[in-house]
């Protein structure tokens, strides 16, 4: 069924169409979102979707860059704190959006498209920002050490990993969640 169209302007209707499809992409996976149903669910027409979009993929594309931005802006380090209080505040940061934003956390870490090159470098490069981060905190000796920057670089893959699973199955409580990944961390370091 087609939504009544609304006038936008066409940064409100690239929002509304890339938040409609984050939605449908946390939801099902990639070749089950079809582009039609976006600019029905939308009240636009698949041409317009199009002058958006080049493709589909290029929609998710787009999406995942929105999800990724969004997740290093609300993460981003209040410096003037010591590290342990930047990474537990970042990392609160990080649980809450998950909440807040459960369909574009689903979007950005599930689907076909991530073995794509392009899909691939926008996650890298989020997880790569999160470990520079935490990296640049630490004392300097810390931080040129290459079995720390391993380290970090897994622990972020970690809480992403652990913030899906707790997303599915909620056996464990949210402090649970922040003190497990912590808790992680604190065991990589001392290493």
């Amino acid at each position: 069924m087609t939504s009544p169209r609304k006038r936008l302007s066409p940064d409100a209707r690239r929002t509304q169409l890339l938040d409609i499809g984050s939605r449908l992409f946390a939801d099902r996976p990639y070749e089950d979102v079809w582009i039609e149903e976006v600019a029905d669910l939308a009240g636009v027409s698949r041409g317009l979707m199009y002058h958006y979009f080049a493709s589909k993929r290029d929609f998710f594309a787009e999406i995942m860059k929105v999800e990724s931005a969004r997740i290093l802006d609300i993460t981003a380090p209040d410096t003037s704190l010591p590290v342990t209080e930047q990474v537990a505040a970042g990392l609160d940061a990080y649980i809450r959006y998950t909440v807040e934003h459960e369909h574009g956390v689903r979007a950005i870490n599930r689907g076909a498209m991530l073995g794509d090159a392009e899909i691939q470098a926008i996650l890298t490069a989020e997880l790569e920002v999160q470990q520079e981060r935490i990296l640049a905190a630490l004392p300097a000796g810390v931080r040129e050490d290459e079995i720390t920057k391993t380290a970090l670089r897994g622990w972020v893959s970690f809480v992403r990993a652990v913030c899906m699973d707790w997303l599915d199955r909620k056996s464990i409580t949210e402090a649970d969640v922040r003190d497990l990944c912590l808790r992680a961390l604190e065991g990589l370091l001392e290493t």
